[in-house]
């Protein structure tokens, strides 16, 4: 177990070696996440007796739940990592996941599922402090390339998640919350033996209650104009992203009749794709385009992805965007590091924690809308139906997020003397 007293540096093979374990640690974290949401929507329309306008509601509602309380508590969770340490927070985070996957698990009525949705919202913190961690173990020129991997990790947890989530609920719809539950519980035993801490002791910051409230967390991102549409930007894009889980499923279910085992595969191939982009593509892109070109071709691929995928009127088309959709991967680790290059080493968990209470505001508000704009489009009382609508939503968010991140990264012209 590594002292606490001598964290991991920001270069060399022990920073490689820390960068391994929390990789490992968000891969476990994502397989946990992805196994549940091939049957999550499908378990809250069971609960509904089986009406998929009705369900869509609920699921919004999940939704909003869940992110009221990553937007109150993860500020508290990075504020409580800039005193403690990264490494505490993430073993407890996936400890607290462990047992509410085991409620979920457990769950006679949709109220009961509701309340581990909320406890949930709760301990999902290791992704925030993962990206503090990492700002911790490396030079602020390589944050780019780090992010993109951690990306990857993303990816392989969600090829490796919703194909055995799928093939899970096969058998029934309580058994990948069980699969979640170990998965966790495995994660926080990892952390607990081999995890390294990646902030040193004088690097601490005091914890503070106005820091660590949602309202003074957000104060960080105001600090700077840059920073300030850097996390704008991070907004939109978390906005739009939001239409993924909370309407994919339903939306699969309803338009192409694709059962929890299709989806889950579905999802395995969105994961291969994120994957391929954030482990292989974003380090060469940044080096070939710059971090602005990067940026810029992932958020005008993602615009077009969701676009394709509300008009898609089969599997085959909808499947065909998927390439779209992996390439807006390039976009987020160029603003992330940016981000981290305005604020200090002792306000990096601060700044994680603010960047996902305002991802949290996105996630509570975002389905919340896509679940109705889904539900009045599908409507056998709609003017026009159109069951794509959250997607062409999305797609206008994320090129509101392209125009704010080509004015904030535009060359500033030097005027002649």
């Amino acid at each position: 177990m590594t002292d606490e007293t001598n964290p991991v540096p920001t270069s060399g093979g022990p920073g490689r070696a820390a960068f391994a374990f929390i990789f490992v640690t968000v891969l476990l974290d994502m397989m946990a996440l992805g196994i549940v949401i091939p049957v999550l929507p499908k378990l809250i329309k069971a609960f509904m007796g089986g009406d998929t306008a009705s369900a869509a509601h609920v699921v919004g509602y999940f939704g909003a739940a869940w992110a009221f309380m990553q937007f109150v508590f993860q500020p508290v969770l990075g504020a409580l990592s800039d005193r403690f340490g990264r490494r505490p927070v993430i073993i407890l985070s996936n400890l607290g996941l462990g047992f509410d996957y085991i409620l979920m698990a457990l769950s006679p009525n949709i109220w009961f599922l509701f309340v581990g949705r909320l406890i949930s919202g709760i301990t999902a913190a290791s992704f925030s402090t993962a990206g503090a961690y990492i700002a911790d173990v490396t030079a602020p020129e390589k944050r780019a390339a780090r992010f993109g991997m951690l990306g990857a990790a993303f990816g392989l947890g969600f090829v490796i998640g919703p194909a055995v989530g799928g093939l899970l609920g096969e058998v029934s719809l309580k058994l990948p919350f069980w699969g979640a539950a170990v998965l966790s519980l495995i994660n926080a035993a990892y952390g607990t033996l081999v995890l390294p801490e990646s902030l040193a002791r004088e690097r601490r910051a005091a914890f503070s209650w106005r820091r660590a409230n949602p309202i003074g967390s957000l104060r960080l991102l105001g600090s700077s104009s840059t920073l300030t549409r850097l996390a704008l930007a991070g907004f939109l894009q978390r906005f739009a992203h939001g239409s993924l889980p909370s309407m994919f499923v339903l939306y699969a279910d309803y338009r192409y009749g694709w059962s929890a085992k299709t989806v889950g595969l579905a999802l395995a191939a969105v994961g291969i794709s994120q994957m391929i982009v954030s482990g292989g593509l974003v380090r060469p892109a940044i080096a070939r385009l710059g971090e602005r070109g990067a940026m810029m071709l992932g958020l005008f691929s993602g615009s077009v992805g969701f676009a394709l995928y509300g008009y898609a009127p089969n599997g085959t088309i909808f499947m065909l965007a998927l390439p779209f959709v992996a390439l807006w991967g390039l976009a987020n680790p160029a603003i992330q590091s940016l981000a981290t290059r305005q604020v200090s080493q002792r306000e990096q968990g601060q700044l994680q924690g603010a960047q996902s209470s305002l991802g949290g505001i996105a996630d509570m508000v975002g389905p919340l809308l896509f679940s109705q704009v889904f539900a009045a489009g599908i409507a056998v009382t709609a003017a026009v139906h159109l069951p794509g609508a959250p997607y062409y939503l999305s797609a206008l968010f994320v090129t509101g997020a392209l125009f704010v991140c080509w004015q904030v990264t535009r060359p500033v012209p030097v005027l002649a003397e």
